[in-house]
């Protein structure tokens, strides 16, 4: 932009009382406003809600996969185009309720990106004292009827 405002003077401009400025137009290049979110640390107890466990289930996964629960725990799917902020949030507030999460990635990219949210989710949880550590493993899935292999991540609570 480089522009100056060491010679504008705030009493050379003159609004006319009534004049109404209607708001600028949205545009792709401005921030969207920061949401004020309210946490179960800002709260007390009292007010706070509790909801019944989900039940399993077997909804197919954008992928064809489907979204397979072990012992009450789903599994998170990421891929190639996944956002690692976006999975991170979802490890971290899974970490927070369960104690552990698990995350499942088919690919190099899809890898990537999942080794990045583990990375992105420590930091979410540092302020709530969980330190978490990440335990790889293979496995084998079928997906439309292909074998294939995928990397299984298990981030627990550490300690």
């Amino acid at each position: 932009m480089g522009r100056t405002y060491d010679d504008l003077n705030l009493k050379d401009i003159k609004i006319e009382p009534g004049v109404r400025f209607p708001p600028e137009p949205e545009t792709d290049t401005r921030r969207a406003p920061s949401l004020q979110l309210e946490t179960s640390v800002d709260r007390p107890p009292e007010t706070l809600r509790t909801f019944p466990a989900r039940a399993p289930h077997s909804t197919p996964h954008r992928d064809g996969a489907p979204a397979r629960e072990e012992e009450g725990e789903e599994v998170l799917k990421v891929s190639a185009h996944s956002r690692p902020s976006a999975v991170a949030g979802a490890i971290a507030g899974v970490v927070r309720h369960q104690g552990r999460a698990e995350v499942q990635a088919i690919g190099a990219g899809a890898t990537n990106q999942a080794i990045k949210a583990v990375a992105i989710a420590r930091d979410y949880l540092a302020p709530d004292g969980i330190d978490i550590v990440c335990i790889p493993a293979f496995i084998d899935v079928t997906i439309a009827n292909e074998e294939r292999t995928a990397i299984r991540l298990v981030i627990e609570s550490r300690g």
